[in-house]
């Protein structure tokens, strides 16, 4: 296994990675947009690092969500919600790459939709999309801007039922079918690229268990839970390696 530190270097196994792939696969976490200007979950300025009146893991809860639904979107709203937020170089250059040919899906954990707005097609989000906000009534579907715009529990304007929002919080299953296509993405590419993620949080990070294809790169600013399987960990900032 090569672990990689410096950023030229990270570049050029990416280019190789790229190059000698035909199905070539990225799966990514929090750590793709920080360059974005959205913050991440576990690094030293990351979300659960920040002081709120509940741990951040309990606001994002289902329970939490029924129980103290205006709590709920507070937060929501403050700290889930990015709609300033612009496509890094890490999401325009895997939008490239799916239009050149050897990427074939996305997978994220992340929820922020900036793959879509950087031009990617097949992406698989496992945890959902702050951009789709569905009616608990009706099924009516209302983006993000229109949440924004509302206070307190947005209620449907059809029917008058709650809208929540089309995420995965704590304590809900992931949708089996996104699930189910990102395993069989992952179990038939050749060249696996995982980003910005920690391998923490299952089942997703159990994606990487099907990989059986040549070559699995790590990118990630610290020590991942899969670093030991990998062809290739690149402990350098996720954005700057995909410069190239």
């Amino acid at each position: 296994m090569e672990r990689v530190t410096h950023v030229d270097r990270a570049r050029e196994v990416l280019r190789e990675a790229v190059e000698q792939s035909d199905d070539l696969v990225f799966f990514g976490g929090a750590g793709v947009s920080t360059a974005s200007g959205i913050p991440d979950f576990r690094s030293e300025d990351g979300l659960y690092r920040q002081q709120f009146a509940y741990p951040p893991e309990t606001m994002l809860s289902h329970s939490f969500y029924e129980a103290h639904p205006t709590e709920f979107f507070d937060f929501y709203r403050k700290k889930m919600v990015a709609l300033g937020a612009r496509p890094n170089r890490a999401h325009r250059k895997l939008a490239e790459l799916e239009g050149s040919g050897p990427l074939t899906a996305v997978l994220t954990q992340n929820i922020d939709g900036l793959h879509q707005m950087a031009g990617s097609r097949n992406v698989l989000e496992l945890h959902g999309s702050v951009h789709r906000n569905v009616c608990q009534g009706c099924g009516r579907v209302y983006p993000a801007e229109w949440v924004m715009a509302t206070e307190g529990v947005p209620v449907c304007e059809e029917c008058g039922g709650p809208v929540k929002p089309d995420v995965v919080l704590y304590e809900e299953p992931l949708d089996r079918r996104v699930l189910d296509a990102a395993a069989d993405a992952v179990a038939r590419c050749d060249t696996l690229v995982v980003g910005g993620t920690s391998l923490v949080v299952w089942p997703v990070a159990g994606l990487v268990d099907l990989f059986s294809g040549r070559r699995l790169v790590i990118v990630n600013k610290g020590a991942t839970a899969m670093d030991g399987r990998a062809d290739a960990v690149l402990d350098v900032d996720i954005a700057r390696a995909f410069d190239f």
